[in-house]
């Protein structure tokens, strides 16, 4: 167990700040953001040219350096020693809070093991504002981010997600929109939902419908920005015969019916297949391709 002191007590490292940025808005720039920016001894960024632009416009100084999802193996360790030598570091990413499907997770937990005081501030993101303007539920919601862009790997997530009741919040790029709602729509049926897109900028918009519908817009004209989808979750008792192997993954789900029931492999494999209603021959060829490299 870990228990981390305030960074105001700690002077023996640097403190790594995690500074979340505009998702459009340049005026939901934060004071504190900027004055951190300043105060910090290097900014360790995603993409430097875009991060130039913002201390640019607030007249920050601060040297940038590139941290991102290729080189965190590399840069991660240097930014490490330069904590634990007393440099306060900020990370941003291109836009909105670092680590939420962009880089900056990795830093974190690397600060986290040398006992380096992580500093998160609150501010922009996309998520949090279309849940509030969605119209779904806001009791409960599951962030799921980014689909895998395999066919088959994106099928097993959203047979996972069926069951769930809580609102599911998705991240999506224009270009592969239009193949997710035909996904959604595939695994959900008609249930409601909304797009968000262009949050906090000029063209800010929300479509709201069935699943249907939405899927009837996507292919009406050229779509632009990025988007959020929000989808209401499964009702109380919906997909309930499921729900033992919810928490499985497709391999163990044919190990189960090996070890537990005493099925033959290729009885277990047609078994997983019918509960999850995939062809035989992606469970076939994920158990003996992922299953038996394990």
């Amino acid at each position: 167990m870990k228990i981390q002191k305030s960074f105001k007590e700690q002077s023996e490292t640097g403190t790594l700040y995690v500074v979340p940025t505009p998702i459009g808005n340049l005026e939901d720039m934060t004071f504190r953001a900027v004055k951190t920016l300043k105060d910090a001894d290097v900014i360790g960024a995603e993409d430097t040219r875009n991060t130039k632009k913002l201390c640019n416009h607030f007249e920050i100084i601060t040297p940038l350096v590139s941290y991102h999802e290729h080189n965190k193996h590399t840069k991660g360790p240097h930014l490490v020693d330069r904590l634990l030598n007393g440099d306060d570091i900020a990370i941003v990413s291109d836009a909105g809070m670092p680590g939420i499907s962009d880089p900056g997770t990795d830093l974190v937990q690397r600060s986290i093991e040398e006992d380096i005081p992580v500093v998160v501030l609150p501010g922009a993101n996309a998520a949090l504002p279309a849940l509030a303007g969605s119209g779904l539920s806001t009791e409960e919601f599951y962030f799921c981010g980014f689909l895998p862009r395999k066919k088959k790997e994106r099928a097993l997530v959203l047979k996972r997600l069926e069951s769930i009741q809580a609102t599911l919040v998705f991240y999506e790029s224009p270009h592969r929109l239009k193949d997710m709602l035909a996904h959604l729509q595939e695994h959900f049926g008609s249930r409601k939902a909304t797009l968000a897109r262009e949050l906090s900028k000029r063209f800010e918009e929300y479509v709201r419908g069935s699943l249907e519908e939405l899927a009837a817009w996507a292919n009406e004209g050229e779509l632009r920005g990025e988007f959020c989808v929000l989808l209401e979750g499964a009702e109380e008792g919906e997909h309930k015969e499921e729900y033992w192997w919810a928490h499985l993954s497709l391999i163990d789900h044919v190990v189960h019916y090996m070890e537990k029931e005493g099925l033959k492999n290729k009885q277990a494999i047609k078994q997983t297949a019918l509960d999850r209603k995939l062809p035989k021959r992606d469970v076939y060829q994920a158990y003996h391709v992922d299953g038996e490299s394990n």
